[in-house]
């Protein structure tokens, strides 16, 4: 069963991959390509940098949410719902109030320090909890979340960075050009390194007792774990913005079809998290043709439906959880 939902996301990632090249205002054809130079321009320097950071921003935060639900063994958990999203934009916006003109990677580090700090502080405090139901965990980074929400609109608000914080909470990939998109391959790299220490996160996700039994340095691990989601989810919230509910739902859904084993999961996952937001860009391009919705709001609007169909649905394990 894995290896076909395997090469199924496969082909669903070539296939909308190519039709992502070539959907958007300036038509343009194979033929185009091949004997136009400004098609093959636009080609270069627009469509294919556009269709690979869609493909490294799905699969980094679809691997992000992995990592955390693994971690956390809580279906629920994303960097959406986990704080580590609202952090990292806080992050970011601090360092553009300090240093406009601080290089990428500087704002990369600096988000990557926040979402790291929000994530350890949720993970503090869901182990202060008394109550620790599944759907009450979601719920305590969703209230810190909005914690660090509102420390950045006031911030925004008085620093006049309102449209920037827009941008950051709701991914958009019309912006998307040749020099704008490649810190995303940090990102890809990061979710590439999950696979790496694949078997060691779920010795993690079993349990602290289980982990050490098996000689695995739970501290360690855990920190490693937490330093990839965090790392991947702040590259993709300052290069293209956050994309609400991708890490949350599109784990789900695949360990439902294929199990729970992180390394038979993960390349799945991954390809399943491109597979999504492909084709809600794709669909944003084309439903208000000449102009586009941002990807952000499409995955939320198609994500919230998929979520609740999840919990809802009759017998589900994790609303039991």
């Amino acid at each position: 069963m894995a290896t076909v939902v395997l090469w199924a996301a496969v082909a669903a990632v070539v296939t909308l991959s190519v039709a992502s090249m070539f959907v958007g205002v300036i038509d343009i054809d194979f033929g185009a390509v091949l004997t136009d130079p400004e098609a093959r321009r636009v080609f270069a320097l627009s469509r294919i940098p556009r269709t690979l950071a869609l493909i490294l921003a799905g699969t980094a935060m679809a691997v992000a949410g992995l990592i955390l639900q693994s971690l956390m063994r809580n279906r629920f958990v994303a960097p959406t719902t986990a704080g580590t999203v609202d952090a990292a934009a806080v992050g970011l916006l601090v360092v553009i109030i300090i240093s406009p003109g601080a290089p990428v990677m500087g704002k990369v580090m600096v988000a990557l320090v926040f979402a790291l700090v929000g994530t350890i502080l949720f993970l503090a405090v869901v182990r202060r909890t008394r109550f620790r139901e599944a759907i009450l965990v979601p719920l305590i980074g969703l209230v810190l979340g909005g914690v660090y929400r509102a420390v950045a609109e006031f911030l925004a608000y008085r620093y006049n960075l309102v449209q920037s914080i827009d941008t950051w909470f709701n991914a958009d990939f019309s912006g998307i050009i040749a020099g704008r998109y490649e810190t995303l391959w940090l990102a890809g790299a990061a979710a590439a390194a999950a696979y790496v220490f694949a078997n060691r996160l779920t010795a993690v996700g079993m349990g602290e007792a289980f982990a050490t039994s098996i000689g695995v340095n739970y501290r360690a691990t855990m920190a490693v774990g937490m330093g990839i989601a965090a790392f991947a989810t702040a590259v993709v919230v300052v290069t293209v913005g956050a994309i609400p509910f991708l890490g949350l739902i599109v784990p789900n859904i695949v360990t439902i079809l294929v199990g729970d084993s992180l390394r038979k999961v993960l390349p799945i996952t991954a390809l399943a998290g491109a597979v999504l937001v492909l084709g809600c860009d794709i669909a944003g391009r084309i439903v208000i043709f000449p102009y586009e919705i941002p990807v952000g709001t499409i995955v939320g609007t198609v994500g919230a439906g998929i979520f609740l169909f999840l919990v809802m649905r009759k017998g589900n394990r994790y609303a039991a959880a």
